[in-house]
């Protein structure tokens, strides 16, 4: 080899390890005696990012609030609200909402200013509109409304009759849309005795038992809904949908199981599903397709032992895939961990992911 093929090669090897993807914090609240709990963020754009949760002081005193940046998330501006924010779903980077406990709320400030909707239901846990007056919030009580006047009034859906689970303990936790295709899914869970696993260490021994789960799949943005029920174990807590007709599911376990969760690949043609992940030492918390692109992204910690849901959190954990079924984990910096994570952005190449420990990292490439 010449000195000149032999300095393009080095070069080449050069600029591929520069160009190395890893993930970097962008955002870490540091304020003594108190501490911030990101319940979730949207990146509508490549700029405009807005994160929702509330900050527990020294006297176990919590405080809703709001974090916005402008600049890709640069800078991170506190704004204070009136209602701890649960889930968000923006429809462009300035016309957003946001579930908190006692209704919804509107924002077309970029989450700089919010108004709640009059009329709309308490108790909701998921928000989704596919355009400024056509919305869907679904969340406890076996309750899913519709709005089509821009949330002046919900109505129920019309399905929810055929579902014979019972109110009290029937949950309806997650809807994802692409284009006029959409899933909510649900799960009816009543409580069981004893405390936590990692209360109380005997309950290690108790199994999971399957119990009874429904989703609700549209193809034509909500005219018409398709129910279909299973006893399954666990409840798939996050669904991510790309227009390219296939998706990702995520399935979380309560307390021991034999893994802390499972993926599952989504087929929107067909309907049919498949394993796309499953590890004891990776508890995902979400999932992410993106449109136009084959890559996906898993979001979640590193268990410290058996029992998944400790109040310690784990490293966080991010892994990416062009396929579905080969994952590789990320470089992530490690100071960062979690409980949960929630991944945001507009498209495979802007990317960040919160944490509810406080954090928001950044993909770059350096």
């Amino acid at each position: 080899m010449t000195f000149g093929r032999l300095a393009a090669a080095l070069l080449l090897i050069s600029t591929a390890l520069a160009a190395e993807e890893h993930w970097d914090i962008q955002y870490r609240y540091r304020v003594i005696d108190s501490t911030l709990t990101i319940n979730d963020l949207v990146f509508a754009s490549e700029k405009r990012g807005i994160a929702c949760g509330y900050i527990t002081d020294k006297r176990e005193k919590d405080k809703p609030v709001v974090l916005i940046t402008s600049d890709g998330g640069a800078k991170w501006i506190e704004t204070p609200v009136k209602e701890t924010g649960l889930a968000m779903h923006f429809l462009d980077d300035s016309t957003g909402w946001m579930v908190t406990e006692k209704g919804i709320w509107k924002t077309i400030e970029a989450g700089r200013t919010w108004t709640k909707l009059g009329k709309s239901p308490a108790g909701m846990l998921r928000v989704w509109f596919l355009t400024r007056d056509h919305g869907f919030a679904a969340g406890l009580q076996k309750r899913i409304f519709e709005t089509i006047d821009g949330g002046e009034t919900w109505v129920p859906l019309d399905i929810l009759k055929e579902i014979e689970a019972s109110a009290l303990y029937t949950t309806f936790g997650e809807i994802s849309f692409s284009g006029d295709a959409g899933i909510i899914s649900g799960w009816n869970l009543p409580p069981r005795r004893g405390g936590p696993d990692w209360m109380e260490p005997e309950n290690a021994k108790r199994k999971q038992v399957p119990h009874y789960s429904v989703f609700l799949e549209t193809r034509d943005g909500g005219k018409k809904w398709i129910k279909s029920e299973a006893s399954v174990f666990g409840q798939v807590t996050r669904i991510s949908l790309a227009p390219q007709g296939i998706g990702l599911g995520l399935v979380s376990f309560r307390d021991v199981f034999e893994v802390p969760s499972e993926v599952m690949r989504i087929d929107m043609r067909t309907g049919k599903s498949s394993s796309a992940f499953a590890k004891k030492d990776r508890a995902i918390t979400d999932v992410r397709t993106f449109s136009g692109s084959t890559r996906a992204l898993l979001a979640g910690y590193e268990p410290s032992g058996p029992i998944y849901n400790s109040p310690i959190p784990g490293r966080l954990k991010i892994l990416t895939s062009n396929d579905m079924q080969t994952w590789t984990d990320m470089t992530v910096d490690y100071r960062a961990v979690a409980h949960s994570a929630i991944i945001a952005g507009p498209d495979d190449k802007h990317v960040w992911v919160a944490t509810d420990t406080g954090m928001i990292l950044k993909l770059v490439q350096d």
